[in-house]
């Protein structure tokens, strides 16, 4: 045990006291210091910068995380103000997207408050949210796995899938049908999943064009084929409501990969399957 005088401490009267001596144990005071240590550490770490000894939230870090940053590499979001940095579920973006589809149906001179138009701003985002729900898939989660070992080579088509989309230069839709082929690499995708492929990529704002890449893309990358063809058909609502106004106007797309692209006779073959055998 060591001992140590306080220091003159002064009293309620403003004399002077001199208290008697007190002891220390060094053990407990070696602790103590620790144990503060410690805590300043432990504020350094979460503040996430040099000096710094504030308790400050842990939602607003000092630095924006990114793919990069190390430990994020598979994240798919990030947000400088979320330390979780998760993206807000479709549910969250409703009360936003209802308010701006109130203030569009004032804009267009309409009473927002009227009973046929009170709910329809919420409505709407709901609908607009389901119209594009691909942006809350990937490929891999709606494969899931559905790839098999076979041994063959011979040419597999899937035709006629519907499609539906929404046109990202006027916000209004796209329909039509998807005819997907591939020529298998001793590997095959299960067949709901090349529909599967069609409704993540549809479900967004889209031009035909890169929607018809997109699925061949797709299919190329998940199970390596010898060749992938891709030819989509669509009504274009943006033709036939407003603009030109032609009705029977069809667009139509191809996507040749692989053997498709390099040999005519398999690029033939593939078409005349999506067109002369109904």
């Amino acid at each position: 045990m060591s001992t140590c005088e306080a220091s003159e401490v002064t009293n309620s009267n403003g004399h002077g006291k001199k208290p008697s001596p007190i002891t220390v144990d060094p053990i407990s005071l070696k602790k103590q210091r620790s144990a503060a240590a410690g805590g300043k550490m432990r504020d350094f770490v979460i503040n996430g910068h040099n000096g710094s000894t504030e308790s400050e939230s842990p939602k607003t870090p000092k630095t924006p995380r990114t793919s990069t940053t190390p430990g994020h590499e598979n994240c798919s979001f990030h947000h400088d103000m979320e330390l979780d940095h998760k993206p807000p579920t479709r549910e969250d973006l409703i009360p936003n997207m209802s308010s701006a589809y109130k203030e569009l149906i004032a804009s267009l001179g309409e009473d927002p408050e009227r009973q046929g138009l009170l709910k329809t701003p919420e409505r709407a985002a709901k609908a607009m949210l389901f119209f594009t729900k691909g942006y809350d898939q990937t490929i891999e989660e709606v494969l899931n796995d559905a790839v098999f070992d076979e041994d063959t080579d011979e040419m597999v088509i899937v035709k006629d899938i519907e499609m539906f989309s929404m046109c990202e230069h006027h916000l209004v839709p796209f329909y039509g049908k998807v005819s997907i082929g591939y020529l298998p690499n001793r590997k095959v995708l299960g067949l709901s999943k090349l529909a599967r492929i069609v409704e993540v990529f549809s479900r967004r704002l889209q031009v035909q064009e890169r929607l018809t890449k997109q699925i061949a893309e797709a299919v190329l990358k998940a199970i390596e084929p010898r060749g992938v063809a891709v030819v989509c058909e669509g009504v274009h609502m943006c033709m036939v409501m407003r603009g030109v106004q032609k009705i029977n106007s069809k667009t139509v797309t191809s996507s040749m990969l692989g053997e498709f692209r390099e040999n005519s006779k398999t690029r033939e073959e593939f078409l005349s399957f999506c067109s002369g055998h109904k």
